[in-house]
């Protein structure tokens, strides 16, 4: 595979990476309210590599044709970032909200959450569909397949350390400050909420 292929995406993969949306805001919370941001951040990379592998076998493509799989998808992923977004802001009402006194959950229920996020975002599986194929070489050695997983384990590496600084500094910059961390979490949860019922809106309507 040449590498001005994977120069070429990986270019684009952090630049679309930069710009925040639900993935910041699950990894700014988890750096808020969790003792680590590992779990929340191992559950969004999970999430890729899923979908990496989905890509990889052709099956987005089908989900891509096929208008009634992809409306439930998007109403699942949409409610459940709903879902997500409002317990993150109904936590950052009461005193346990502070970051000082946060319970913290357990590391598998953060990592499912984070795989929830990006696993099954339909945005991200077009995202996918449309980007990875782009910066393959049909005519080159590699087999397809392999050029988009390749691809994909780029991106999630990308994610890993872009997302991990996001959440540590959320964690080390706001944590001493309660009254700023308090009004980022509640951000995070109205981002949360906003992007689901967009993706309701943009698919039922």
């Amino acid at each position: 595979m040449a590498v001005g292929y994977i120069a070429a995406f990986w270019t684009v993969s952090v630049l679309l990476i930069l710009v925040p949306g639900a993935d910041w805001a699950y990894a700014i919370a988890a750096g808020l309210r969790e003792r680590s941001v590992l779990p929340a951040v191992g559950g969004l990379l999970l999430g890729y590599v899923a979908l990496t592998a989905v890509v990889a076998a052709g099956v987005a493509a089908v989900v891509d044709r096929n208008p009634v799989v992809l409306t439930v998808l998007t109403v699942f992923g949409g409610l459940y970032l709903m879902w997500l977004g409002g317990t993150t802001l109904a936590s950052s009402t009461t005193p346990a909200a502070m970051p000082e006194q946060t319970n913290p959950s357990p590391w598998g229920t953060s990592v499912l959450r984070g795989i929830g996020i990006s696993g099954l975002n339909p945005k991200a599986i077009l995202l996918f569909l449309a980007l990875l194929p782009q910066f393959t070489d049909r005519t080159g050695s590699w087999p397809l397949a392999a050029q988009i997983g390749t691809l994909g384990l780029i991106h999630t590496l990308s994610c890993a350390a872009i997302y991990l600084c996001v959440g540590v500094l959320a964690r080390t910059v706001l944590r001493a400050r309660p009254t700023a961390a308090r009004i980022v979490t509640r951000v995070s949860g109205v981002a949360m909420l906003l992007i689901g019922t967009l993706l309701l809106v943009e698919r039922l309507l």
